[in-house]
């Protein structure tokens, strides 16, 4: 049967296609077929959230534009925020994404929620104060916290997962339980505000929970 495809996406350049049975799918290089977690989860409509995405260099593709897709495309607006306003940051293996907003001039009180692509961004971030100084303030601050794979080495420097169930990468596990945090091997674990994930292979489960708590709070 022939595929129905759409436009590729202009921020990230992944295709989606309608199958007969009328459910989406993306496809990705390299990593293959994932349910949309969009369509799947009927969210579209749900009021608009603003979601700050804290990255810069050598962050992980996949676990970017997977759930920033889903995001924007249940209707959310995404603003990319890192070390300076103006410039690309590179991923892992050539991706570029233009940063809008400098960490230093962005405050807790100007979104909804953050999310934090894992690759070795997050350690990159862990050493700049204010991109520590904000993710300590926002999951203080009680709004969703959306992390995966290497996205707790942040929110360890941050010091705010004592007492807390978190997931991650497995080379992080004796890290986050160092922190104080409970590990739980699991595709996705939910505590309280964040929302955090292992791997890409969990990324259709890391957006649908993270959409299902933007839903909640509106």
């Amino acid at each position: 049967m022939k595929n129905i495809w759409e436009t590729p996406n202009r921020k990230t350049g992944h295709r989606r296609t309608s199958l007969p049975s009328k459910e989406y799918f993306y496809i990705y290089p390299n990593t293959g077929w994932y349910p949309d977690p969009v369509s799947r989860s009927g969210h579209r409509g749900v009021p608009m959230s603003r979601i700050a995405v804290l990255m810069t260099d050598m962050f992980q593709e996949v676990e970017y534009e997977k759930p920033a897709d889903a995001f924007s495309g249940a209707g959310h607006e995404l603003t990319q925020v890192g070390l300076k306003a103006g410039v690309p940051v590179r991923g892992e293996h050539g991706m570029t994404v233009r940063i809008e907003r400098a960490i230093h001039d962005v405050h807790v009180s100007d979104f909804d929620a953050l999310f934090i692509p894992g690759g070795y961004s997050p350690d990159k971030l862990r050493v700049d104060e204010d991109a520590v100084r904000f993710a300590k303030e926002f999951v203080e601050s009680g709004k969703p916290v959306f992390g995966i794979c290497h996205a707790a080495q942040l929110l360890i420097t941050a010091k705010v997962l004592k007492g807390r169930r978190v997931t991650g990468w497995k080379s992080i596990i004796q890290d986050i339980r160092n922190a104080g945090a409970e590990y739980v091997d699991a595709e996705v674990v939910v505590d309280g505000n964040l929302v955090t994930s292992r791997k890409p292979e969990d990324i259709p489960a890391f957006s649908k929970a993270a959409l299902e708590m933007l839903k909640g709070r509106k």
